[in-house]
């Protein structure tokens, strides 16, 4: 089990990420793909992406990629630098400019569980073009596993801030650190991280924490392992039914689904939905019975212009890109 403690200044500097961080979303999708997990929802996403680095003959450019993040256990810290919070290339920028002794650190860690490949002597010396090696891999494998499917992932992370966002409201901070049951358990100024592989303690020393909310988390949340480093806890959202390519995110819509939508109500559900709303609040907006809520909500998401989230006994609608788009238009 994983604690973390925290103080009340703690408690006021915790937040959460902005948006779907691209660095994070990565790196632990490759251990998703190379994991044992047989997840349903990401079969289909697997089976492309393999497909994708085999047709490009990029297995052997990604091998130290791949070695440097093994399907289970420790993967260096150095991968997910806090600068990436700032986008993907400024997370980069931070992986290029990684002190050698950080490097060396990281990559001995791995490599007393892990065999390595011998470009990873380059990259623990931290030499340049072994470092530009490593960030070109990140960004060609990234082109066939993470920016297809990236309007996917944001609607997941960004339903899941707008959950967040709303125990803000009702609870404060303590309101969103209780929210993230069932893998975490907040009691009594402590956050417990339930089923870590490691028994570990983490003091946030007026720090604060970063929640990370990612559609490639595994079930069981992840933190950094140098306790100096910026306090960092990803988490795993709600997948919403799984990845379609981004660019076909509007290509499925049926036209039944596109006749559907036409109308006042629909387009003032749309409206109501674009900083979350539950079915309850819509029909009151509205002034139209829950019933007629739900149906309006339903053919919505099933356009893929919303996408909802059950919290117990509410449901929580939030706008997609596409979604977004509509309204904006």
């Amino acid at each position: 089990m994983l604690k973390i403690y925290f103080s009340g200044e703690d408690v006021l500097r915790t937040r959460v990420a902005p948006a779907a961080d691209p660095v994070w979303e990565l790196v632990l999708s490759l251990h998703l793909l190379r994991g044992r997990s047989r997840d349903p929802m990401m079969a289909a996403w697997r089976r492309t992406v393999a497909g994708g680095l085999r047709r490009e003959s990029a297995s052997e450019q990604l091998r130290l990629l791949l070695a440097l993040n093994p399907p289970q256990g420790y993967f260096p810290d150095f991968l997910t630098p806090y600068a990436s919070l700032g986008g993907f290339e400024a997370g980069l920028d931070a992986v290029r400019s990684t002190p050698a002794e950080l490097l060396r650190r990281d990559l001995a860690v791995l490599a007393g569980e892990n065999p390595l490949p011998p470009s990873a002597s380059a990259l623990a010396r931290g030499e340049p073009e072994a470092l530009r090696a490593l960030t070109d891999s990140m960004e060609r494998y990234r082109s066939v596993a993470i920016s297809p499917y990236w309007g996917r992932i944001q609607a997941a992370v960004e339903a899941d801030r707008a959950r967040r966002a709303r125990a803000v409201l009702d609870g404060g901070v303590e309101g969103l650190l209780a929210s993230l049951r069932p893998n975490m358990r907040w009691d009594s100024g402590v956050l417990e991280v339930r089923d870590y592989p490691d028994s570990r303690e983490l003091h946030l020393d007026g720090r604060g924490l970063l929640l990370v909310p990612s559609f490639f988390c595994a079930r069981t949340p992840v933190a950094l392992l140098d306790p100096a480093l910026p306090p960092v806890l990803a988490y795993p959202v709600d997948r919403l039914g799984g990845l379609l390519p981004s660019g076909g995110e509007a290509g499925p819509v049926p036209g039944e689904a596109l006749a559907a939508l036409i109308g006042r109500t629909r387009a003032a559900v749309l409206e109501a939905s674009d900083d979350g709303c539950t079915t309850g609040e819509v029909a009151r907006r509205l002034n139209i019975s829950p019933a007629a809520a739900s149906q309006h909500t339903a053919v919505l998401r099933n356009a893929g212009l919303l996408v909802s989230q059950r919290d117990r006994n509410k449901v929580l609608h939030t706008l997609t890109p596409l979604g977004r788009a509509v309204l904006d238009a």
